[in-house]
């Protein structure tokens, strides 16, 4: 069978995470350049072979002064770990619209098998003649399993930042046509 590629519409997709702030709210926080690739047998997406690449320093939470802290050592360290990295090494069906993606996540010069959830979306025709698969990803990793435990308490003791980092992508994919 023929391998189908299939490339991100990046103007249709988007990469998200979300950290709990003083035990009572979360803040949102977003790569603004990211890139995914993804190789079919066909169209069968069972068989997909998934790569993931995010441009940290494109980290964004609407917060100029908060994104600077983001990109320094505290956190990301942009300087020295430019990019964050997901290859999946398998992708397990749980219903027709349901799958598990496992994979090696690299992430401030540190990598681990993380596994998300899958939720797709389905495949259409876009006015254009172009098929188009669509996506939903998400997880949770902790952040000190990569190295990143800045944190500080508040005067009652408790985290003013959280160590887990909801994970929230939604992709949209076009075939290549040979």
């Amino acid at each position: 069978m023929a391998t189908t590629k299939w490339v991100l519409d990046a103007t249709h997709s988007e990469v998200l995470f979300k950290v709990r702030h003083l035990l009572i709210s979360k803040i949102t926080g977003q790569f603004q350049k990211f890139d995914a690739s993804v190789e079919t047998e066909g169209d069968d997406l069972g068989t997909a072979r998934v790569s993931f690449t995010a441009d940290v320093h494109s980290v964004s939470t609407n917060n100029e002064q908060r994104d600077a802290h983001l990109r320094n050592s505290d956190f990301f360290d942009v300087q020295k770990y430019a990019q964050l990295t997901f290859t999946a090494d398998k992708l397990q069906k749980i219903d027709d619209e349901h799958y598990t993606i496992t994979g090696t996540l690299t992430m401030h010069g540190i990598s681990k098998q993380e596994a998300l959830h899958v939720e797709y979306g389905g495949m259409v025709k876009d006015p254009w003649g172009n098929t188009r698969v669509g996506f939903t990803v998400t997880g949770k990793i902790d952040r000190k399993d990569y190295g990143i435990s800045f944190g500080m308490v508040s005067e009652t003791g408790g985290a003013l930042l959280g160590y887990d980092v909801e994970i929230h992508v939604q992709a949209e994919f076009v075939k290549v046509v040979p």
